[in-house]
């Protein structure tokens, strides 16, 4: 049986549907019944997620399958990075360098260190989020300009550029 869980305008608020014949009061019980039927619970099986509304990507927790499975071993990955890639692992390569970097290239790094093969772990999404980190806390500062503007209130970097911040020396 075909279970494609999709959300019900007009019916009640926060209201969906499977094609199984089943209607589903609340997200929750979307998750739990997408979850029960080997769907993803984070997009119920749709493989896309809204951005913005009317702006769509492919999922990001199943990587756009749609399958409970491939949600697992994504959420797996993502754990285990967090855990090979350490904020001081980051902070050192990134206190190595004189001039701007690119998250492409402390990624880069951060995998040849670690002898990972490309596609192993989610090591571009960890680092990402390291050097936000760092940013948010000063010791960094981007030097990219948006590539995408989704929507009206969201943007895209593709490959950002950061450089360390300077200290002044009083």
């Amino acid at each position: 049986m075909k279970h494609a869980i999709s959300p019900q305008a007009g019916i009640v608020d926060d209201a969906y549907a499977c094609d199984c014949g089943v209607l589903l009061a609340g997200r929750m019980t979307a998750e739990l019944h997408a979850a029960e039927n080997g769907l993803c619970s984070a997009c119920l099986g749709s493989a896309d997620e809204e951005l913005v509304p009317g702006v769509t990507r492919g999922c990001t927790a199943c990587v756009a399958t749609g399958r409970r499975k491939e949600q697992i071993t994504w959420q797996l990955a993502c754990a285990e990075a967090e855990h090979l890639i350490t904020m001081t692992m980051v902070r050192g390569i990134v206190a190595g360098l004189d001039g701007p970097f690119r998250l492409s290239e402390i990624a880069d790094t951060v995998r040849a260190g670690l002898g990972l093969p490309a596609g192993r772990l989610p090591v571009g999404p960890r680092v990402r989020d390291l050097l936000l980190e760092l940013q948010a806390v000063g010791e960094i500062t981007m030097l990219s300009a948006p590539d995408e503007l989704v929507g009206t209130d969201m943007v895209l970097y593709r490959d950002p550029q950061w450089q360390r911040a300077r200290t002044l020396g009083l």
